[in-house]
């Protein structure tokens, strides 16, 4: 392993922000037990005079929702040249929409529950409940309302009733401008983690999510002794298969680098569905990726710092 100094980007300003901070300090423990020097960086104004001044060999983007994800802080590495661990702005701009990856995702062939995806200005411009009635026309009941861009469920909801169906929308327009109406499916929710090694993507052992009140929320996702996890999932091989070749067929696809996770459903009759893939995934103490990690008889640390020396390597 090449010598490096590593600067640890999290924090920001999205509703993902404590989320983000706790990432950036688990990964950092983990690469400082590893032997690299790390430091923690948040991502504020100070951030673009700080990557000039005090250049790190390579940086890590620990971001979650907002810029960090969506690819703008990804251009600002790439613009003044500092190698980083993750995706490229490019890659980060499709994982981000979510309908557009569902779209290509669709295009190649995999399953995804049926969408749709309406602005604000729709539902205030040709009235809201007959947008909504229309919406459940189109796709039947029960629906997921999520915002088309965010991460950590937030603004979803899971809608069994039309009427619920106002405050949902409401409360999923809180954190985004378009909303993403998705058919929901019932089934096993899955993570599957994919890593790039010796130059191939490799998925890890899909990661089962059995959440105490049957939704994975944000609180589910965040809050210990909420969700029930296994790693690996209680899937027969075949089905393992088929969500490992979902996720790096979505990692490629989407143009992913380095790390990704991708979310799916298997339903009962054994059909595996896309739902969204994230190109810079939470690495908590509850979240998935670590889990697989250790399914997969490797560590946070172990993985970031054979990823670190790639980005070196790579260069700005």
């Amino acid at each position: 392993m090449v010598e490096a100094t590593v600067a640890v980007l999290a924090g920001g300003l999205s509703h993902e922000r404590d989320v983000s901070l706790r990432s950036g300090r688990r990964l950092s423990v983990a690469l400082r037990d590893q032997g690299l020097t790390v430091q923690e960086w948040d991502t504020d104004a100070e951030l673009l005079d700080r990557l000039r001044d005090d250049k790190p060999d390579a940086a890590i983007v620990a971001l979650h929702g907002g810029a960090g994800e969506n690819g703008s802080v990804q251009t600002i590495l790439e613009m003044v040249g500092v190698p980083f661990v993750g995706t490229s702005s490019n890659g980060c701009r499709k994982a981000w929409n979510k309908p557009l990856a569902k779209a290509l995702i669709r295009n190649a062939g995999f399953a995804t529950p049926e969408w749709v995806s309406l602005p604000h200005s729709t539902f205030r411009e040709l009235g809201a409940q007959p947008v909504l009635d229309a919406m459940v026309e189109s796709l039947g009941l029960p629906l997921i309302l999520k915002p088309d861009q965010g991460g950590s469920a937030l603004g979803a909801q899971v809608v069994r009733d039309a009427g619920d169906l106002p405050a949902a929308m409401v409360g999923c327009l809180a954190y985004g401008d378009t909303v993403l109406a998705e058919r929901f499916v019932d089934g096993v929710e899955v993570a599957v983690a994919v890593v790039d090694r010796d130059g191939k993507a490799e998925a890890l052992p899909p990661v089962e999510i059995v959440p105490e009140g049957g939704v994975y929320d944000y609180t589910a996702r965040y809050t210990a002794g909420l969700t029930d996890f296994f790693a690996p999932a209680r899937l027969s091989e075949e089905t393992t298969q088929a969500v490992q070749e979902l996720a790096v067929r979505a990692h490629s696809l989407l143009g992913l680098r380095d790390i990704s996770r991708t979310d799916a459903i298997v339903a009962e009759d054994g059909t595996v569905y896309f739902l969204e893939v994230n190109s810079s995934p939470g690495l908590t103490e509850t979240s998935t990726v670590p889990m697989a990690f250790e399914a997969a008889g490797t560590s946070l640390g172990a993985v970031f710092t054979d990823l670190v020396q790639k980005a070196v390597q790579r260069g700005g």
